[in-house]
């Protein structure tokens, strides 16, 4: 079973996330941000994993501390779930239209975190979420789920659109690359025999 439950507790946020891995796409979210409850319905249908979040955090301050830390929870129950790694495709990539935008993300599942983001906003704010806050979401998943993670929006218009698109190309790439491969009956896909060293 490719499950883990995942809480994480500071002055600033109180997160609780339990995900399955090879689940259905159910999605139950509560972090107190309408948006980012959005976009991670959006992740969590489209990667086809079950995700139960619930954040209480310092919104009275600002939505940062609450974003970050949700992306950091929801990266560390990923790599928690996957465990060693064993027989996963490892690559995956996603080219995702939403109108008139177009995002395009490759990841790499190898316990080596890195992020390369390439999307700009044209408005602060989507709802009462500032946009800045997804480079930090996106960040934090990176670094926390142990992945190589590029997200490139091509061109788009709409800002609501192009934040969609990152989080959806997100779940079907990450799909792709934790799906088990039966080729490779549970061998850990890397010449050195170990991801992340």
């Amino acid at each position: 079973m490719r499950t883990a439950f995942v809480e994480r507790k500071t002055r600033e946020t109180e997160i609780l996330v339990d995900l399955d891995l090879d689940g259905e796409g159910d999605a139950d979210i509560a972090t107190g941000i309408g948006f980012l409850d959005h976009m991670l319905d959006s992740f969590a249908r489209h990667s086809l994993i079950n995700l139960k979040v619930r954040a209480d955090g310092d919104l009275h301050i600002d939505y940062h501390h609450t974003t970050e830390d949700t992306g950091i929870v929801i990266g560390e129950a990923v790599k928690r779930a996957l465990g060693d790694f064993r027989g996963i495709r490892r690559f995956g990539a996603a080219m995702i239209p939403m109108d008139e935008t177009l995002t395009r993300v490759a990841v790499d599942v190898s316990n080596r975190p890195y992020l390369i983001w390439k999307v700009a906003f044209t408005r602060p704010k989507l709802g009462e979420m500032d946009t800045e806050l997804f480079k930090e979401w996106f960040q934090a998943f990176a670094q926390n789920a142990g992945v190589t993670l590029h997200v490139e929006n091509l061109y788009g218009e709409n800002n609501h659109h192009i934040a969609e698109s990152c989080f959806k190309g997100l779940a079907r790439a990450l799909r792709e690359a934790i799906e088990i491969d039966p080729r490779l009956d549970g061998a850990i896909p890397s010449t050195k025999g170990v991801l992340g060293s």
